[in-house]
């Protein structure tokens, strides 16, 4: 029977906590909000550990009332959709995987609440643990893309806008690397320190790990209420308070990146309106900015009241993937990514979290994350911008590069 307990701990015991975990369990799932202020909050700071894994499918053969934490994979929408993926994968991921969690910690300021058969053998255990040193090396990183074909492919997608084909894409970019050692800790701790971000993940299942940075949420239910809160809309931070306020002024103002946002949040609705109650939904924050370390965000808020009949299968399949990450229309835009992107998307634009036995749960979007293989000793990572009609080539590129920027420095040795 599981038992809960609640520990004092110092600074330094969750790296112990995840690097104690990563070689005795199979899979592991730690999300931390940082102290950042997001309508609604970001994630719960919560560790889960597990022993099996389950597809989206096989889900309706558990128990509502176990927790279970997962992965969806951008792929699994040519199960909802006629659809293919027939881009080569940087990393082979699969389409979706979950597990039900045999030892869980929740976090609360300078305690951890652990829930486990024996808490206080555990939480012993983990204290007394000493970490082996380190032995990640930079990793040898490549871009997929060159500038160049960046550039062309987006003046390719403006002309599919022109002809009135689509209104928006979102078009990534993907970088990859090869290394001989590396430690997922280290590199997730660096990411977290250089880009901190209230839906950033530490995801191991076997040999493939996520370590994400995301600042976006793609849905989270609470009750009856499902809220979505689709990003569009980025800028640099200034490097002096009236800097920073004028560069958000900009972003604020200008007439493309509201162009960009209130075209997913029209998305967004008519997704959950799928399995929402007629009537019931609602914009709550249009075109709210939002300002991380690095990078100032305009992010909006659209919620609905669920049908009581939809599960959560249902509603994944009415609504990935996220609107944020494909554009609009959603599957013609989807075909086209397939078009202009060299690269299977696989865990990258998808989605991590975690559903509670009262059949909430909270999901990001997987963005300014790194894909890692560590028995392919390689791993990749993209980011991408939304193409508008009178979006700038040039501009759009040095926005991506702006995205990466925290994944090379974490990656550094």
């Amino acid at each position: 029977m599981e038992k809960e307990k609640t520990f004092t701990i110092g600074p330094d015991w969750i790296d112990k906590l995840l690097a104690w975990a990563e070689h005795r369990f199979p899979f592991i799932a730690y999300f931390h909000p940082h102290p950042i202020s997001f309508p609604y909050g970001g994630f719960d700071h919560l560790f889960f550990a597990g022993e099996k894994s389950y597809t989206l499918a096989q889900l309706k053969n558990l128990p509502d009332h176990v927790e279970k934490v997962g992965i969806l994979g951008y792929d699994l929408k040519n199960n909802f959709e006629q659809l293919h993926s027939q881009n080569p994968p940087l990393v082979e991921c699969a389409e979706s995987l979950f597990f039900v969690p045999t030892l869980k910690v929740a976090f609360k300021t300078n305690q951890a609440i652990i829930s486990h058969h024996d808490p206080l053998q555990l939480f012993d255990q983990i204290s007394r643990f000493q970490p082996s040193p380190s032995l990640h090396e930079a990793p040898i990183i490549s871009s997929c893309t060159t500038k160049d074909t960046y550039i062309n492919h987006v003046k390719q997608i403006q002309k599919h806008i022109i002809e009135g084909d689509i209104y928006e894409m979102n078009y990534c970019m993907a970088f990859e690397g090869r290394f001989d050692s590396l430690d997922a800790v280290q590199v997730y701790s660096k990411l977290g320190e250089i880009s901190p971000m209230p839906f950033s993940t530490f995801f191991k299942a076997g040999e493939k790990y996520v370590i994400g940075a995301s600042p976006e949420r793609f849905l989270k239910k609470i009750g009856g209420k499902i809220i979505a809160q689709p990003i569009k809309g980025s800028i640099k931070r200034g490097q002096s308070v009236e800097e920073d306020e004028q560069l958000v002024q900009e972003l604020q103002s200008s007439e493309k990146e509201r162009a960009e946002n209130l075209m997913i949040v029209d998305l967004m609705r008519n997704d959950l309106a799928r399995v929402s109650k007629t009537g019931k939904v609602q914009v709550e924050e249009l075109f709210g900015i939002y300002s991380f370390k690095r990078i100032s965000q305009m992010i909006s808020t659209v919620s609905s009241t669920l049908l009581e009949t939809v599960t959560f299968e249902d509603i994944i399949a009415k609504t990935f993937p996220m609107g944020s990450m494909t554009g609009a229309p959603k599957i013609r835009c989807m075909e086209l990514i397939d078009q202009y992107e060299n690269f299977r998307r696989g865990w990258f634009s998808g989605a991590i979290g975690y559903i509670t036995p009262e059949q909430d749960f909270d999901f990001n979007v997987v963005i300014r994350s790194i894909v890692i293989d560590k028995s392919a000793r390689k791993l990749f990572f993209a980011v991408g911008s939304a193409i508008t009609y009178d979006a700038d080539p040039f501009q759009e590129y040095e926005e991506c590069l702006l995205k990466a920027q925290p994944i090379f420095e974490a990656l550094e040795n």
